[in-house]
Parts: C-alpha cells; sequence; structure tokens
C-alpha cells in the first residue's frame, strides 16, 4: 500500500473527537503557516503540502457522497484535517466536494418539510414533492374542516326579519272577493302548511329544488346541475334549494356581501337540520315575492286570479311557481317600468308559457303529477290583466274604518287596535259591493246636476251627504255613503256627523204613544200604564201655530227664563185639529211636541233605543218638549236600523257591518244574530201604514218607488242646517243626509251652516236633495227583488183629543163644532188648514228627479213641512231658533235662539203669512 494511503497516525490527546472539533473549526491549526510547514513530510507532493485536494470519483460520486452524508468518511476526513493530514477523503475546505452537501462539508440537517427541496437545483428546487403537494391539500382540508366546526357550532339562527313577517290585514266583500288589502307595510298573508295546494308545493319542488324533501338544505348536485344547464343554454333549475333561499329571504340582509354569503351557508345547515321541511316550504313561500305588490302565496292568489290560494289548480300553481324566478320577466302584464327592451307584455308572455309548460313536465317527470293529470292543462292559465293598486280613497276607506272599529269593539279576545297593526287579519264585511256603487252613484248625479261651488260659492261650498243601507231582516249594513273622497274627506258621513234628525224622528213619539200610552192631565200626577191611553193613530191634536205646549199636569211649559213655550210650524201654517196620521203626512210640529208631552219624552226615549239608537252622546235632552221634533244627532246608519225594526214589525236587529275574521286561518271572530222585540206587531205595523202614507200623498212623494210599496219620513231641521229622508222596504232601508259645515276641515267639531240657496234651492228640505238621492238609489237597489207589501195594520188604542183639540159632544149636533181653545181666543182670526188628506196619486204620475214641486198645484196647496213644494212655505229646524223665510208666498219666522223644529208650511195659495216669536229652552 503507498504512502498516501495509509491512514495517519491520530494525533496524541485527540482521536477521533478531536478530529470532529477540528472538523467543527476548519480555520484551526491549518491557518497558521508555521505549524503547515514544520508538519509537512518531507515525501508529500507540493501539492500535498500546499493544501489542495486530490479529486475524489469525480463531481457526482462527490455529490452522492454528500448526500449520503457518510459519517466515517467524513469523521476521516475531519481527522486529517484536525491532525493537519492529507485531505483527501473529505477535505473541509469549503471549495472541497463536502461543501456541496452542506455547511463546510456536513451532510445537510433534515427538515420537517423539506421546501425548497433540498439537493434539487433550479426550477426542480421549487416543484413540491407528491408527498409535500398531498400532505398540504389534507392539511388544508382538515383546516376548513376545522373552521367549519367551529363555525357551525357558534353561528345562532337568527330570528326571522320584521319584513319577513311583515302583514296586512285583507278586507273581503259581502260576496267573498277582495275589497281591498291594507293596514301593513307588505302585502302578505300567512297560510299554514295544511292551507298550501299540494299542486303548489310540488311545483316548486319540481322547479327549483327535486332533492327538498331529502337534502340538509345544501344540494352540490343541484349547483352542478345548475352550472351544466347555464352552460348548454337548457332549462335552468336553481343553483339554491328552497332552504338556502328561505333562509336568505327572511334571516338575513339581502346585501349581496361575502359575509352574507357565509353566514348563509351555516344558517342554511342549521335551518335544515332544526326545521322541519313542511315549516321550510311553508315559510318560503309565504316570505316570497310574486310581483305586483304581493308577497306570499295567498296574496299572490288574490292578485292573480282573485282567488284564496286553497282554489288554485295545478296550472295555476305552475304559473305562479314560474314568477319565483322573477316576476319581472314572468308577468305577462309586463313590467316596462324595470326593463322596457325586455319586460314587455310579449317577451314576459312567451317566457312565462314555457317554463309553465317545463315545470308541468317536470313534475311528470319526477313523479309527482300523472300523464292523465297533465294532459288536462294545455290552455295557459292567463292572469287578470294588472290593475292599480286598490287605495283606500273612494269610499274603501270608510268601509274599512267602520269594519276596523265593528270588529274592536265587538270581539271577545280582546284583539286591539295594535294587534290590528300587526296585520295578519282576514275581514269579511256585510258590504255589497254593487250596492255601494249605486249610493255612490245617486250621490254624485245630484253633486254633478245641482252642486257648484265656483258658481255658488257662499252657499255651495262643503255640501256634504251621508247615506247607509241595512238588511231590514239582518241588520246587516250592505252600503254606505261616507263621502266624496276618504283620503281628503276624513269624517265618515254615514256615522254620528252631528247632523240633527228633525221630523224623521217623529215616528218614534207614535210608537211611544201606542206602546205606552198618554197620560191623562185631570188625574195632575204622574200615571201607571194601566192609568194611561193608548193612542190610535186616529187621534186628534191641536195643530195650530204658536201652540202654547203644556206639560202632563196640564199646566203651560216655561223655559228656563220663565218664558211660555211656543211651538211654531213651518211657514207658520196652522193646521187647527188634525188626527195624527194627517200631522204625519204634513210634518206639523205642533201635535207631535204635544203628544211627546203627554207620553212623557223619556218614553220616546225608551221607544228609540228599543228601535236601535244609543242612548249615548248623540242622543239629546230629553226633558224639553223639541226633544220629539228630532234634535238627536243619531248616525245615517242607526236611523236605518232602527227604522228596520219598523220594516220587521218591531223585531229588533243590531247593525253589524262584519260576519267573520280570521287570523292565521283560526275564526278569532264570528257575527251572532241577537234579535229581539222591541215592541208588538200592531205597533210597527201602525207606523209603517202612517210612515207608508208619508210617501204617497204626504212630504215624502219624491221617495214613491214605481210598483213597490214604500214607507219613510223626511227631516229638516232649524236654520235650514240638514236635511234628512229616512224610508224602507219590506226588504231594505236606508237613511240619507244632508248638510253644510264651515270650511275648517281640521275642526273636529266644525260649525253647521245655513242652507238656504244651497244648490239652487231657496230652502233644502228632507223631500229635495235626501228624498232624490234615496229614490235613486232604491230604484236600482230593489231591481229584481220581490215587490212585498207591508202588513196590514190592526185597530189600536183610542182616538184621543189632545193638545187643546176639544171633543166632540157626545150629544149629537147638526154642526158639531169644537169649543175654541185658549189660543183661538188670543188669536180670534186664525185660518186652520184642512184636515183632508190629499188624494192618491195616480201610479202612472212621475216627476223629473230635481223637480220638487211636480206633486202639487194652485201655488201653494197640500204643501207641509220638509218639502213645502208647489209653492208652500219652507221649513224650519230645530234648535237655534233662527229666520226662516216662506217661499212662494209663505210665512215668515222670526225666531229667537233656542226655538224648536218648525214643522211643514203652506203657501196658503199664495197668501202672505205673518210673523211669530219661538220660546223655548232648545
Amino acid at each position: 500500500m503507498s504512502e498516501h494511503r495509509r491512514k495517519s497516525p491520530q494525533p496524541q490527546g485527540g482521536g477521533r473527537a478531536a478530529a470532529r472539533r477540528a472538523a467543527q473549526q476548519p480555520t484551526g491549526r491549518r491557518a497558521d503557516p508555521s505549524r503547515r510547514a514544520t508538519s509537512a513530510s518531507p515525501s508529500e507532493s507540493p501539492s500535498e503540502s500546499s493544501g489542495e485536494e486530490r479529486p475524489y470519483g469525480g463531481r457526482a460520486e462527490a455529490r452522492r457522497a454528500a448526500q449520503r452524508g457518510g459519517r466515517r468518511r467524513g469523521a476521516a476526513a475531519g481527522g486529517h484535517g484536525a491532525g493537519g493530514g492529507g485531505r483527501r477523503r473529505g477535505g473541509g475546505g469549503p471549495e472541497g466536494p463536502g461543501g456541496r452537501g452542506g455547511d463546510n462539508g456536513r451532510p445537510g440537517k433534515k427538515r420537517f418539510i423539506d421546501y425548497p427541496r433540498q439537493g434539487k437545483y433550479g426550477f426542480r428546487r421549487w416543484v413540491p414533492s407528491w408527498k409535500l403537494f398531498s400532505g398540504l391539500c389534507l392539511g388544508f382540508l382538515a383546516l376548513l374542516m376545522g373552521v367549519g366546526g367551529i363555525s357551525y357550532a357558534l353561528v345562532s339562527t337568527p330570528n326571522i326579519n320584521e319584513a319577513a313577517t311583515a302583514q296586512n290585514n285583507v278586507y273581503y266583500w259581502a260576496d267573498g272577493s277582495q275589497m281591498v288589502a291594507t293596514g301593513g307595510a307588505v302585502n302578505r298573508q300567512e297560510l299554514k302548511y295544511e292551507q298550501i295546494p299540494e299542486a303548489m308545493r310540488n311545483a316548486v319542488i319540481s322547479a327549483e329544488n327535486k332533492s327538498f324533501e331529502t337534502d340538509r338544505g345544501i344540494d352540490p348536485v343541484g349547483i352542478g346541475r345548475a352550472v351544466f344547464n347555464m352552460a348548454t343554454g337548457g332549462q335552468t333549475q336553481g343553483g339554491s334549494t328552497i332552504t338556502q333561499q328561505y333562509v336568505k329571504n327572511s334571516r338575513l340582509s339581502q346585501d349581496q356581501t361575502f359575509t352574507r354569503k357565509f353566514k348563509e351557508l351555516f344558517i342554511t345547515l342549521k335551518v335544515g337540520g332544526e326545521m322541519k321541511k313542511e315549516e321550510v316550504m311553508a315559510g318560503y313561500l309565504n316570505v316570497s315575492y310574486y310581483g305586483r305588490g304581493a308577497s306570499g302565496l295567498q296574496a299572490a292568489a288574490r292578485t292573480y286570479y282573485d282567488k284564496d290560494a286553497g282554489e288554485l289548480n295545478p296550472s295555476e300553481c305552475a304559473f305562479l311557481a314560474t314568477l319565483l324566478k322573477g316576476a319581472s320577466y314572468y308577468d305577462p302584464a309586463g313590467a316596462p317600468e324595470i326593463d322596457k327592451n325586455n319586460a314587455t307584455k310579449e317577451k314576459n308572455t312567451k317566457r312565462a308559457m314555457d317554463r309553465w309548460e317545463w315545470i308541468l313536465d317536470e313534475q311528470v317527470k319526477d313523479g309527482r303529477m300523472t300523464a292523465e293529470e297533465r294532459a288536462k292543462y294545455t290552455k295557459f292559465p292567463m292572469p287578470k290583466p294588472r290593475v292599480k293598486d286598490a287605495k283606500l280613497g273612494g269610499q274603501t276607506g270608510y268601509l274599512v274604518d267602520l269594519a276596523t272599529n265593528y270588529f274592536l269593539a265587538n270581539n271577545e279576545r280582546g284583539i286591539d287596535a295594535k294587534q290590528m297593526e300587526l296585520g295578519g287579519f282576514e275581514i269579511r264585511t256585510t258590504f255589497d259591493k254593487n250596492k255601494v256603487t249605486q249610493l255612490e252613484k245617486a250621490v254624485q248625479k245630484v253633486y254633478k246636476a245641482k252642486i257648484r261651488p265656483d258658481e255658488r260659492p257662499d252657499t255651495d261650498t262643503h255640501v256634504e251627504f251621508g247615506g247607509a243601507s241595512v238588511d231590514a231582516k239582518t241588520g246587516a249594513i250592505l252600503a254606505t255613503y261616507g263621502g266624496q273622497d276618504a283620503t281628503t274627506h276624513f269624517t265618515n258621513n254615514a256615522d254620528a256627523t252631528g247632523a240633527q234628525v228633525g221630523s224623521t224622528w217623529k215616528p218614534f213619539v207614535l210608537a211611544a204613544a201606542m206602546q205606552y200610552g198618554v197620560r191623562d192631565p185631570a188625574l195632575g200626577k204622574e200615571q201607571s200604564e194601566s192609568e194611561r191611553t193608548q193612542v190610535s193613530p186616529k187621534s186628534i191634536y191641536n195643530g195650530d201655530n204658536r201652540l202654547r205646549i203644556r206639560d202632563y199636569t196640564g199646566k203651560i211649559w216655561l223655559n228656563e227664563d220663565d218664558e211660555e213655550w211656543r211651538q211654531v210650524n213651518d211657514g207658520d201654517a196652522d193646521y187647527g185639529e188634525i188626527d195624527l196620521r194627517t200631522a204625519m203626512e204634513k210634518s206639523a210640529n205642533s201635535p207631535f211636541v204635544q203628544l211627546g208631552m203627554d207620553v212623557g219624552n223619556d218614553k220616546v226615549k225608551d221607544v228609540a233605543v228599543a228601535a236601535g239608537l244609543k242612548d249615548d252622546g248623540m242622543m239629546a235632552n230629553a226633558t224639553v218638549p223639541s226633544f220629539s221634533i228630532g234634535t238627536s244627532s243619531p248616525s245615517a246608519i242607526r236611523m236605518a236600523g232602527a227604522y228596520a225594526t219598523f220594516a220587521t214589525s218591531g223585531q229588533q236587529n243590531d247593525t253589524y257591518s262584519v260576519t267573520e275574521v280570521k287570523s292565521g286561518g283560526e275564526v278569532v271572530f264570528q257575527h251572532k244574530k241577537n234579535s229581539k222585540r222591541a215592541f208588538r206587531p200592531a205597533i210597527a205595523d201602525n207606523v209603517t201604514d202612517v210612515l207608508k202614507n208619508v210617501v204617497e200623498n204626504g212630504t215624502g212623494q219624491p221617495a214613491r218607488l214605481e210598483g213597490r210599496q214604500a214607507a219613510g219620513k223626511t227631516g229638516t231641521t232649524d236654520g235650514n242646517r240638514s236635511a234628512w229622508f229616512v224610508g224602507y222596504t219590506p226588504q231594505l232601508s236606508t237613511a240619507i243626509s244632508m248638510f253644510r259645515l264651515d270650511d275648517d276641515e281640521s275642526n273636529k267639531k266644525r260649525k253647521f251652516e245655513k242652507m238656504f240657496g244651497t244648490g239652487g234651492e231657496k230652502k233644502i228640505h228632507g223631500n229635495s236633495f235626501p228624498a232624490s238621492i234615496w229614490h235613486d238609489y232604491m230604484t236600482v237597489a230593489m231591481k229584481g227583488k220581490k215587490a212585498i207589501p207591508f202588513p196590514e195594520p190592526a185597530d189600536l188604542g183610542e182616538t184621543v183629543w189632545g193638545g187643546g183639540a176639544v171633543s166632540p159632544s157626545p150629544t149629537p149636533s147638526p154642526t158639531p163644532s169644537p169649543t175654541p181653545s185658549e189660543e183661538d181666543e188670543e188669536k180670534p182670526t186664525p185660518s186652520p188648514t184642512p184636515t183632508t188628506p190629499s188624494p192618491t196619486p195616480t201610479p202612472s204620475k212621475t216627476c223629473g228627479v230635481f223637480d220638487w214641486e211636480c206633486q202639487g198645484s194652485n201655488g201653494g196647496a197640500n204643501t207641509g213641512q220638509d218639502g213645502g213644494a208647489d209653492g208652500g212655505g219652507q221649513n224650519s229646524g230645530t234648535t237655534d231658533g233662527g229666520a226662516s223665510t216662506g217661499a212662494d208666498g209663505g210665512g215668515a219666522s222670526t225666531g229667537t235662539p233656542g226655538g224648536t223644529d218648525s214643522g211643514g208650511a203652506q203657501g196658503a195659495n199664495g197668501n202672505p203669512g205673518g210673523t211669530g216669536t219661538i220660546w223655548g229652552t232648545g
């Protein structure tokens, strides 16, 4: 073996440990030239002595050696280096082959993640190994699963948004059609799962989420299918599941942000695991938007097909499911306001028809519809045209208020206004849509023909009408007129307005006289019913003008100033001794004021309440004589209901406007009929017979109905501040009021203005505009109804002589004449009007709508209060006294405040009248 391959002797005091230390300190002793020189063997070649390392098997071998990191060779090389000997194996110098494998010839230290890759050069140094790549993928997946698990655990299911639960209240006409949906921010009515048609559920599943019944809220397959269909141009099924859409629409904001999308994923998973599929489906269909302002299936069914959701057929359900893809582009009515180029009627209709057909076919493929069932639906179920959104203008607002107030006042569950504001109620009313329209047309006819505020601003401004029509048999309110527009005139004129009813109150006085009887002044004390005398309509009372009124003891009634109360008739007409039937026909005041005192105004009040009026703030003071001639101010609804009690022979039914209310499908209110007897049939039928005569022969002639019987009464109040006509057939009772207010619309206690000159008339009577409206409405409303006659009245009561009228002497006399009364002595030249009833007009006679004077002749014959037509004097009213100028030669009446209703007056064939003074406490 050559010398240079022999193993060098180990240095003293060292060995391998020293060699390792020497290798770790490459700049050791070799760095000292003197030592290198003294340690060199004489036999070493120059190259060896200079520190050059002999090549070791080429570079490839050197790299392999470096990769192997051979410890023995490295140690040996280190030993040589440490001892200053040969450097052929390992060298140890930085320029030696060992330097490529590590630091100063040491092998590289192993790393947990070998990246950049050790021992690789160029681009291969930066390409990860398959082990590293797989490890990274698995690590990333584990990280995602960890983050997802933590997020799922931490995320909570948010409450449903208020907007998603907001509903409105839906009001229905009597025939079941929708009147209006209002009272909430969103047009929505929630349905329970059981109320949703199965056909609708099937259509939505086939169109939106085929795996709905089995998935956990997320459907990766569906997402992939949606992407594929979009790429190939096929019909698209939504990538989002029904659960995702429900969560998005009901529980999250609608902002398109990454945060919302991230939340949506985990909330959907949670909702899918916590909620039943039935709850998710119902929630989705209740919150989804279907266009035309309709949110939820029920609102959509009403909006597009005017029916409840439960009445939809599979074809209609398929169309509504089509709208869920985007109503603006699938509503056949078009939505040019959204996209005038692509949302046209033609394009929308084509899209809707294609998708409708596809949804039906998909249901067959999915086994949700049989081919036989599918074959039935070949015609596209075109929805009804888009209509202007229903508002609360016109009469609708008044009707909604009436129904709402009635429900709140009568429900037994304590539902209050705050709960109503939350929405979700279905209110079925008694209102007949056709009759509401007919009543409004009748009023508008008068407005257009006669009321001209531009021409007559001093007399024709702020003229108001009110009206109500009630089913006589049930009390159901079929129609009302509350004003020209509920959005501009806020007071409902069909409800209490403060307008006094005038002489329309007199039937209650007559009914009280027949019910309770009159007291005998000779007894001078309050009397029991057994001591009273029941009154017959044939009873005779003094009808003189300026008649002194006496209490039941016969004492002259004094007002609070100790002044005599003298009752005037309209136009200062003197009727002399007149029977009550004729007094009602002519609307004479003095007989009924005295009759009320004889009976007792408290009894008159009892009868009015029994008939259906309320003893409330609208009921006037019953302790004064004027109470009997209409100083009270009940509503048109109440008056129509009270007169209906006469139509039903004394059977009283409370008026009502709501038949049923539901909330969430549950019935929370149902009207219960509560009939009670107000008075005996004979009394009601006798009142009806008297009021029938008013229409046939008296002041109510303009209200006569062709071919059928009607009964009614006119009413006009003091100062011509209000006018009424209330009448009925056996089936229908209707009240019409007219009044004029000051111009302060914001004042709830507006002042009633006089109506002299209003509508071009000298004075407004109950038999003018109110009777005309009543006639026009009732003619149309009763069309097609059977003409039923009123019951024949039974004889009732005794013929009583009252109010100063003197009964004939029991001794026969060829020319009996009553003893002059005290009033006759004071007025030696009275001109009483004959009491002979006017002949019944021939049925063929008809008058113009606004021709108040067509039923009389001779410049003033046969005239009375509330309709002093044919030249008769005009009517003065109830409370404020005031001046009243007679028309066509009638008298003039000058009143002081506190006066009472003046009855009908007549022109007395054109003879001028005198003047009189009214005293009273009013």
